[in-house]
């Protein structure tokens, strides 16, 4: 398999854009949801866009197939909620490693038809998506008890360590633990993945992706874009960086920042702008691009794309607005105290 390290020295790497954006235009009924399948399962499904991996795999390999042809290099599996934990709003608990393995075919199948069918020989990878679930162990769900925690750590290793074995059975070349608002979930992902690792004696590459939520440059947990990065660095990332919450002119600082302290590569895929007053996204591919360039320009980043609200045709403008610019250099750390 390619060494992603060394297209990373080379160039900056694209990653995909938004999975929900695209199953949106498909619109998509409680009845295409649920497949022949899950024909008579006893709740709604209609939502659950993980389990499109299995009743609709060819709408799932057809997205990926379009942001590889808008110029990806890192294709993300359909699964940012394919855990036991998250799962359990459909009752679907048990599927959470089948939909991991799925994902990650799809994902696969859309890289070998791509190649097959444009005869590219440049390296493309498959980024098995671990999302932040719908639990958080820093914070209480209840306002009156703050100390009650909705979820125990060792629940969220044990939901962690089944989509990861998924992911890595299904084919994936690298772990995305992403979108991340609570730095301890955060943790029980590296924890599982490490653990993992190590029993199975395998070992992929990690990158990490952080969530500034507002303008105080926190995480929802609290936790400065420093202190996030101290925090999760013990992982020895492939990468650190930032998604979703803001669009790339609200994230330039944040950006900035995280590529003056990390020892890693830097990665940024912002949504495309901040949401209007119907939760829609609108700026334009052309505006994101370039927003991007001039990150690029700075020496910022080695890894762009798109969260909430891009489409293959953001992705396609990114990669042409970088594809010439140099990628940030790693930093040379001192390895000894003076």
């Amino acid at each position: 398999m390619a060494d992603i390290r060394k297209e990373l020295e080379q160039r900056i790497l694209i990653i995909d854009g938004a999975m929900g954006t695209m199953i949106q235009r498909h619109k998509l009924q409680e009845a295409d949801y649920r497949g022949e399948r899950f024909a008579n399962w006893h709740t709604d499904v209609k939502g659950n866009n993980d389990l499109l991996s299995i009743t609709q795999p060819e709408i799932i390999i057809g997205i990926h197939k379009q942001y590889l042809e808008a110029g990806a290099d890192i294709i993300e599996t359909n699964t940012f909620s394919a855990t036991t934990i998250a799962m359990a709003d459909y009752d679907m608990q048990s599927l959470a490693y089948e939909l991991n393995v799925a994902s990650a075919q799809c994902a696969r199948k859309a890289i070998e038809r791509y190649n097959a069918e444009t005869g590219n020989t440049v390296p493309k990878f498959v980024a098995g998506a671990i999302g932040p679930l719908n639990k958080t162990l820093s914070l209480s769900p209840d306002v009156n008890n703050p100390g009650y925690r909705a979820v125990t750590f060792d629940e969220v290793v044990t939901a962690y360590t089944e989509q990861i074995k998924g992911l890595i059975d299904g084919g994936v070349d690298i772990l995305l633990i992403e979108t991340i608002f609570d730095t301890l979930n955060a943790k029980a992902a590296i924890f599982s993945a490490k653990k993992f690792f190590r029993e199975n004696n395998v070992e992929l590459p990690i990158m990490i992706s952080g969530t500034i939520t507002d303008a105080s440059g926190r995480t929802l947990s609290g936790q400065t874009l420093e202190a996030f990065y101290i925090s999760v660095k013990h992982a020895n990332p492939l990468s650190v960086g930032l998604n979703c919450a803001l669009g790339a002119q609200e994230m330039r600082g944040h950006i900035e920042e995280l590529s003056s302290i990390a020892a890693c590569y830097v990665s940024s895929y912002p949504n495309a702008g901040l949401p209007n007053a119907m939760g829609e996204y609108d700026e334009a591919p052309e505006q994101t691009a370039c927003f991007i360039e001039d990150w690029a320009k700075n020496g910022w980043v080695n890894i762009v794309g798109g969260c909430c609200g891009t489409t293959p045709d953001h992705i396609k403008h990114i990669a042409q607005h970088v594809k010439n610019v140099e990628p940030r250099k790693l930093p040379v750390l001192e390895t000894e105290l003076a």
